[in-house]
């Protein structure tokens, strides 16, 4: 259905640009403050495990303890991210960004109050789980309401908001304990809870529930607070798009008409069966989540995520030049700068050259580490125990390790993972995308202490520059450029033919000199 304009208001005056970029900003307020309490989720355990390792009072933990903590979020993320997507489908975006702040609600709370290692361990859970629902309610409600042009430097805006997270938290141990620490947290999912009541649903999701005026109301809200008048193309566009939504997938894969539709009346585990073929095992959705999960892969074994909930003591063993904690808050200024340079930094490189400049990065950065390990530290030297650090301070390693921390922060496939997926499927690729990542996580965390007590650190980090390398060769070859292209058009690149290099001009110029 195309909504009736007033002819006679067609010539209506034009939003400003500035006008129009702000509506989208406030749109995304509350996803923003759930990637602000995310941050500070995922590095809750980077400051309170000095404190509860080997504590002489209170709640302590031995190395064995402080690994599981440290890693213990990762392992029920992944079901918060199976969940998430199926509940973006069914309660819509803005809902679901309203319901995936509830976990941290009470995980804040009862790390708060916890009295004894089961319920610190639960607490610690409960952030991974949240942590888990979130992925797909921000990046589908950002993807879809941010026009072509912005959507690139407001995922990247929405994750800066995650750097913050990260930031404030590792500098709230300078003024207060882990305990107060996480009832602070707790202002980030509250506000994020009041935030979303003032925010429009995305149209599009409207659109293929058939509630066509609220769609448009919506669009006039994240176009600037306009009228109906000046979004009349962009609205037609949508409604077409989402006319081809509205059919049965099934009817629309096999050729048959829509009008004829009858898969309503068939076995409804075979019909289940066959959408998850025509909308999950398609081209569409099956070649962007391939690209992702690797990019994810790669880039957590990069060498700062394992490593991140015993940093303080990594640092230590290197024989870093500066006090654990001051180092902890200097990567949370760094994550802080680097991701407000990313914003700036797509719409001039695009995501293609950042993704391969930060892969590149981190594999140098990696090597210099490992180099350094070799020659510098004696094989006796581990994480896990602070009598076996070295006396002799080194500015080297600390220099490397800040080179390794940036580079990190140029990464882009949370920006990407809003976008590449068609519609039907993208909830649901987002959580398995997002679950993925938090398995690897989670087995790069857990294994860190494996990979040390086997390689020390120079041949644990040396695995993680070859890896780096290797994830470099294959984001060269197979990472598209995105952006400024539409959802539609990213959709239509998927679905087309197969396209087995990335267009770029090297790659180019030898398939030309093979022809």
């Amino acid at each position: 259905m195309v909504h009736k304009f007033n002819i006679e208001a067609a010539d209506a005056p034009a939003i400003s640009r500035l006008r129009s970029v702000t509506s989208q900003i406030v749109a995304c307020m509350s996803p923003n403050l759930l990637l602000l309490d995310l941050g500070m989720a995922i590095s809750f355990s980077t400051i309170a495990l000095p404190d509860l390792l080997h504590a002489t009072e209170g709640l302590s933990l031995d190395q064995n303890q402080a690994s599981w903590f440290g890693s213990i979020a990762f392992i029920v993320q992944p079901i918060g991210a199976l969940v998430s997507g199926p509940m973006v489908d069914y309660c819509g975006r803005k809902k679901a960004n309203f319901l995936a702040n509830l976990p941290h609600v009470f995980a804040w709370i009862l790390m708060y109050f916890a009295w004894n290692l089961p319920s610190l361990f639960v607490a610690n859970a409960l952030l991974g789980l949240g942590t888990g629902v979130m992925e797909a309610p921000i990046n589908s409600y950002v993807g879809e309401v941010s026009e072509p042009t912005m959507r690139g430097a407001l995922c990247t805006f929405t994750q800066f908001f995650l750097s913050i997270g990260v930031f404030v938290m590792y500098f709230l141990p300078t003024l207060v304990d882990w305990r107060r620490a996480a009832l602070i947290c707790l202002i980030a999912p509250v506000l994020s809870m009041l935030l979303v009541l003032l925010v429009p649903e995305t149209p599009i999701w409207l659109l293929v529930n058939r509630r066509e005026k609220e769609a448009l109301k919506s669009l006039c809200y994240l176009r600037g607070w306009t009228t109906p008048e000046n979004v009349r193309e962009e609205y037609d566009d949508l409604v077409v798009y989402s006319e081809v939504l509205q059919q049965c997938v099934i009817c629309h894969k096999t050729g048959d008409k829509p009008s004829d539709c009858e898969h309503y009346k068939m076995n409804f585990v075979k019909r289940f069966l066959l959408k998850i073929k025509y909308v999950m095992l398609c081209k569409e959705t099956l070649r962007p989540l391939s690209l992702i999960l690797l990019y994810f892969s790669f880039l957590i074994m990069s060498g700062f995520i394992p490593m991140r909930p015993n940093m303080v003591n990594v640092c230590g063993a290197f024989g870093m030049a500066d006090d654990g904690k001051n180092i902890v808050l200097m990567v949370g200024v760094l994550t802080l700068i680097t991701t407000l340079l990313l914003v700036g930094f797509i719409k001039v490189f695009g995501k293609r050259k950042l993704a391969l400049f930060s892969m590149l990065g981190a594999a140098v950065s990696c090597v210099g580490l490992s180099v350094y390990a070799k020659t510098y530290l004696e094989d006796s030297v581990f994480s896990y125990d602070p009598t076996t650090f070295p006396e002799t301070k080194s500015y080297v390693p600390l220099v490397l390790f800040y080179l390794l921390v940036i580079f990190n922060g140029f990464a882009v496939p949370w920006v990407l993972l809003g976008e590449v997926f068609s519609f039907r499927s993208r909830a649901s690729a987002q959580g398995i995308a997002a679950a993925m990542n938090y398995v690897v996580t989670f087995i790069a965390s857990k294994t860190f202490i494996n990979m040390e007590i086997s390689l020390h650190l120079w041949g644990t980090y040396a695995v993680y520059a070859a890896l780096s390398f290797i994830g470099t060769i294959y984001l060269y070859f197979f990472l598209p450029e995105t952006e400024g292209k539409s959802l539609q058009q990213i959709e239509s690149y998927y679905n087309g033919k197969l396209k087995t290099f990335a267009n770029d001009p090297l790659i180019n110029l030898f398939k030309r000199f093979k022809r």
